[in-house]
C-alpha cells in the first residue's frame, strides 16, 4: 500500500470525499472489487472497460464516470471525462503521460485545472505528483495473469488533502 498527499488551500473547508478508482478490468470484474469499494462516493474507471456488464456493476456498487480505452467501443462513452464534486475537480483519460503530456492535455490541465488526474493503460500503479496535481494510476484489475500485479485505488479527499491508497487484488499471490 502506497499513499501520495496533495496539498490544498487550507483556508478553504474541504468535504471528506471517497473515490474509488479502476482501470484495465477488459471484460473481467474481480469479485473483491464490490468489498474494497464499498462505502466509496463515486466510482471512476480509467478505460479499457471491456464489456458493458462491468460499467452496470460497478454502477451498482456507487455511481459510475468512465472513460474509453484503446480497446473500448462502447457508444456513450468519451476519451476524457472531468467530474467535479464538492470543490474537487478530477480529470480521467486513459491514455496519459504525467512526466510529458501532450499539448492537449496540458491544455485541459490549464483549462480545467484538477486536483488529480486518474488513468490507466500501463497496468502499472502510480501516484505522483506534477505541477501540483496528484497523477493516480490505479493499475491493472483484469483477469488473473501470472507475472501480472492487480490493483485498484481509493482516492481519499479530506479536508485540506488528496490521497491514494492501492489495494492488491491478489494478496495471497504477494505474501
Amino acid at each position: 500500500m502506497q499513499t501520495t498527499p496533495l496539498k490544498l488551500d487550507p483556508t478553504r473547508p474541504q468535504p471528506i470525499l471517497r473515490l474509488g478508482l479502476i482501470s484495465d478490468t477488459h471484460g473481467f470484474l474481480d469479485p473483491r472489487v464490490s468489498e474494497l469499494l464499498a462505502g466509496v462516493d463515486h466510482i471512476l474507471h480509467a478505460g479499457d472497460f471491456g464489456s458493458r456488464k462491468v460499467l452496470e456493476a460497478l454502477n451498482e456498487i456507487a455511481p459510475l464516470t468512465a472513460v474509453l480505452g484503446n480497446t473500448d467501443f462502447e457508444p456513450g462513452y468519451g476519451v476524457t471525462e472531468v467530474v467535479s464534486m464538492a470543490a474537487w475537480r478530477v480529470l480521467i483519460q486513459h491514455i496519459v503521460d504525467p512526466e510529458r503530456p501532450l499539448p492537449g492535455l496540458t491544455r485541459q490541465l490549464a483549462r480545467v485545472r484538477p486536483h488529480a488526474v486518474i488513468f490507466g493503460h500501463t497496468h502499472r500503479c502510480y501516484s505522483a505528483r506534477h505541477g501540483g496535481v496528484l497523477f493516480v494510476n490505479p493499475g491493472y484489475a483484469g483477469r488473473p495473469r501470472l507475472q501480472q500485479q492487480r490493483h485498484l485505488a481509493i482516492l481519499d479527499c479530506g479536508q485540506d488533502d488528496v490521497r491514494a491508497t492501492f489495494y492488491d487484488l491478489d494478496p495471497a499471490l504477494n505474501g
